[in-house]
């Protein structure tokens, strides 16, 4: 499909829909329906700039097979394999249901490796369409040329459906207009680009402020946009990463993890060589590859913003382990590490995959065995919401983060705010509950929020020159390069969220100046700020919070003396 989506004119000429390429025709509908969106919020009058701001390009671009040397043989940077991995000519073979004995892969100690092989055989079913399938009732009309109930890539003589032989191995391999071999970088500066100009336009016709987020295909060289008519100054390189490691194997390997990036770059003779051991050796390679991404964004596409709009982990590692006995501290180490990572490499934001509001322990994200939400019907959210009187209190809106089943209630005050869900009749989908099997659904526990519920800067006068939070001592950091002082009504303000900072134990040391620490909802919802009025120069702020234990619910030492229950019931707030 991505063939078909960004070359199809060159490589599947015969695949004619309505008078024109396959192509030209999906490309249209697809950026014609995202300008179709783009033309609706902007007659609703009062959305555009303001709640939505910009618009990324299609998610997680791929080439396909654009560009592939050899269809017989698994390019050298496809590597990253595990379970069944055929070559495309394989695939190919079994889309017209002819078995073929593919190659197995697993992941060991260090790394994937070939572990046999395995008869994949359909047993005769096509992945095309029945000869006599009648595809007029999609309201199309289909080029006589393009045939149904054969191979498209038969009909255009990559093979020989009789014998079963492959004739063009090479078929994808060079540019049919220019005859230049085609590598990933030419596919991304002319197949991709080509896409990416349409859609840019069809958006900035409607929405003419808006901020493109530019997203090339994952973990390959960016654009070569700097200095070019495309270097819009509306531009933000979106790209995504995972720990690939993690991901696939479904468990948090804190003894070695790959490089991929640098693999994937030539940094290393042998992959043997990328391989990381140990968790702080770990943590360092996810911030350089994210650091490394960045700069490369900068040396292709020109100084822009980067926002890793894609990041995350799997919830269920290690046989849903966590999810039958309440321990997350692996997913709270994954996701901390991340986090360590996205901290340290300068990125200026990051959104994490994903919030899914229909999660379950039994069922995962309902889609394509995945398992990354934050979010589940079976786990605990965090029970902290700061008041504007300075107690801490349950919230009773549900689609709040801070909303808490046991603690909410019928009793809290009506008001202006809360009237209408006051009055209103829930539905059944507001009031759903899993139906997990108790096996893997009686230990809820607080789903690894402590590692991505996070102080972070909201505001800053001056440059950030580096922050971060240390999750295991509850510690944030950050260190700014100041031209000039802050002024009173512009303070550099950092978000600290109550849950590792209750007000009436936090520890605040500053390089200069004075600084507050309060709770407002100046963005709509209630959130605890510390303001810092500081001079020029260069200017460090540490704030220490209160140290619990990582990917468990709260245990019955941090309930007493000064633990987390103690210090949600003190209201002080100090003031320096």
């Amino acid at each position: 499909m991505f063939t078909f989506f960004f070359a199809g004119r060159d490589f599947a000429p015969k695949a004619i829909i309505d008078g024109k390429n396959i192509q030209d025709y999906l490309q249209e509908h697809f950026v014609s329906s995202c300008r179709h969106l783009a033309q609706r919020i902007y007659e609703a009058g009062d959305i555009l700039d303001n709640v939505v701001i910009g618009w990324e390009s299609m998610n997680e671009p791929n080439r396909g097979l654009v560009g592939w040397q050899d269809l017989s043989a698994i390019p050298n940077e496809q590597k990253l394999q595990k379970g069944p991995s055929p070559t495309a000519w394989q695939a190919i073979l079994t889309g017209s249901g002819r078995a073929c004995e593919e190659d197995t892969w697993d992941f060991g100690g260090l790394g994937p490796y070939k572990s046999g092989t395995a008869l994949v055989d359909p047993k005769g079913d096509l992945a095309w369409l029945a000869a006599n399938y009648d595809d007029s009732k999609y309201g199309w009309k289909r080029d006589p040329g393009w045939k149904l109930g054969e191979c498209i890539w038969a009909q255009h003589g990559i093979w020989d459906p009789s014998k079963d032989e492959l004739l063009r191995k090479d078929y994808f391999a060079n540019s049919p207009s220019s005859g230049k071999k085609i590598d990933y970088e030419y596919f991304t500066n002319n197949y991709f680009m080509q896409f990416y100009r349409r859609y840019r336009n069809a958006i900035k016709s409607v929405h003419k402020d808006a901020i493109m987020f530019c997203q090339p295909p994952v973990l390959e060289i960016p654009p070569s946009l700097k200095g070019t008519e495309d270097d819009d100054p509306n531009m933000v390189f979106s790209p995504h990463f995972y720990d690939g490691v993690t991901l696939m194997m479904k468990k948090w390997n804190r003894y070695w993890n790959v490089d991929v990036f640098g693999i994937l770059r030539g940094r290393y003779l042998s992959p043997a060589f990328a391989i990381k051991v140990g968790e702080t050796a770990i943590r360092n390679c996810f911030r350089d590859q994210l650091s490394a991404i960045r700069r490369e964004g900068t040396e292709y596409m020109g100084s822009h913003p980067c926002v890793f709009t894609e990041i995350g982990i799997p919830y269920d590692m290690d046989d849903k382990y966590a999810y039958k006995t309440g321990d997350y501290s692996s997913q709270s180490s994954a996701m901390d590490a991340n986090h360590f990572a996205l901290e340290g490499c300068g990125a200026n934001g990051f959104a994490l995959w994903v919030y899914m509001t229909q999660n379950n322990h039994e069922w995962g994200d309902l889609w394509n065995g995945e398992d990354l939400s934050i979010y589940s019907l079976d786990d605990k959210l965090l029970p902290l919401s700061p008041g504007p009187d300075g107690q801490n209190k349950p919230t009773s809106d549900r689609s709040s983060p801070s909303y808490s089943h046991s603690r909410a209630n019928n009793h809290l005050p009506v008001s202006p705010r809360n009237l209408s869900s006051t009055l209103s009749t829930p539905s059944l989908s507001s009031l759903q509950r899993s139906s997990t099997p108790a096996e893997i659904g009686s230990n809820p526990a607080y789903r690894a929020a402590e590692a991505y519920v996070r102080p972070s800067p909201i505001a800053t006068v001056g440059d950030v020159l580096s922050y971060g939070f240390d999750l295991r001592n509850a510690t944030f950091t950050m260190e700014l390069e100041c031209d000039v002082g802050a002024a009173e009504d512009t303070p550099t303000e950092i978000y600290l969220p109550e849950f590792h900072f209750p007000r009436a134990r936090v520890s605040v040391e500053v390089s200069g100046g004075k600084w507050t620490l309060g709770v407002d909802d100046a963005d709509g919802g209630l959130i605890q700020r510390l303001r810092w009025w500081h001079g020029e120069g260069r200017q460090q702020v540490t704030v220490q919070g209160v140290k619990r234990r990582q990917g468990m619910v709260l245990g019955k030492e941090e309930e007493e003396g000064g633990g987390y229950l103690d210090q949600c019931q003190q209201t002080r707030c100090t003031i320096m």
